[in-house]
């Protein structure tokens, strides 16, 4: 897929994370991976993201994520698959080239490790790894890897295939600058945890779409929120967030790493189980397994009676 065409994707509709699947011995459970992408991919999302923040990119090792990436390709259908890579800029370019030849369409590249760096070397690093493939490439402003309206400007000029941004920081004013400068040279996703209860602000922001953790489990509810968010059905997204994303959030906010343990949980908990996380995540305890059972039978029973 050019980069172009990926960019016109992505803006197209809702986005998300699948999970990584993996067995009891923690190795990546590649049928349990197809059968979920699969299933997904009949939910309308715009584009995956095979290997990403929810699919525990950070705990795969360089060599699984090409296997990943060939497993969400031969099982999305015509779904664009988006890559994860990151680390520092040597071991983001193995990354990159490696999913690349697996098929994936395009890449996202996730902060660098652990160091804190200036403008001009983040410049330096996203521009290496653009420059290191041929597909779009969406930049991932988050933790130690913020780059300044200007630093992005300066990307968009010295890399073609640089096609989108996503913002993981939630200085809303800082988007707005972004959005307004760079305006529709790229595309604009929302990426804070449990995006949707950041989404009206940053709608307003210019940033149209997001990507979902949820929908790995609740992909109807997910596409419900979002179309009302999109055609500003207020007493739909306001039922949603009170009934599901509020009381999701602070069961989540219970321990460091649930983002993504709360998601695998979900999972489990309609049938699809996709095993355990990797350490260093935990996963729910039984009682916490049980309050997001609960949660997730209310909303479907809202359904209904609706």
């Amino acid at each position: 897929m050019e980069p172009i065409e990926l960019k016109q994707a992505v803006g197209s509709g809702l986005l998300s994370f699948p999970v990584t699947h993996f067995d009891e011995n923690l190795k990546f459970d590649t049928a349990a991976y197809r059968s979920h992408v699969e299933w997904l991919a009949g939910y309308d999302a715009s584009v995956l993201f095979a290997a990403g923040g929810t699919g525990e990119f950070f705990s795969l090792s360089p060599a699984e994520i090409p296997d990943v990436i060939r497993a969400a390709k031969a099982s999305a259908g015509k779904t664009p698959i988006i890559s994860g890579t990151g680390y520092g800029t040597a071991l983001a370019i193995e990354i990159a080239k490696s999913a690349e030849k697996a098929g994936a369409d395009g890449l996202l590249l996730l902060p660098p490790y652990l160091m804190f760096a200036e403008q001009a070397g983040l410049i330096a690093h996203v521009k290496a790894v653009c420059q290191s493939v041929g597909i779009g490439v969406i930049v991932y402003n988050r933790d130690n890897a913020v780059l300044t309206a200007d630093s992005i400007a300066r990307l968009c000029d010295e890399c073609p295939n640089l096609i989108g941004f996503k913002d993981g920081v939630g200085d809303v004013d800082k988007v707005i600058e972004i959005t307004t400068k760079i305006k529709e040279r790229l595309v604009y996703v929302g990426g804070m945890p449990t995006h949707e209860v950041y989404a009206q602000a940053y709608f307003a922001a210019g940033v149209t779409t997001y990507s979902s953790a949820v929908f790995n489990f609740v992909p109807e509810l997910a596409q419900q929120f979002y179309q009302a968010l999109r055609t500003g059905d207020q007493k739909t997204t306001d039922q949603i967030l009170n009934n599901f994303f509020f009381p999701f959030v602070a069961l989540r906010n219970r321990k460091k790493g649930y983002a993504v343990s709360m998601i695998k949980a979900g999972l489990k908990i309609i049938g699809q189980d996709a095993g355990p996380v990797r350490p260093p995540l935990t996963d729910l305890t039984a009682e916490e397994m049980k309050l997001l059972e609960q949660l997730i039978q209310a909303n479907n029973r809202a359904k209904i009676a609706a």
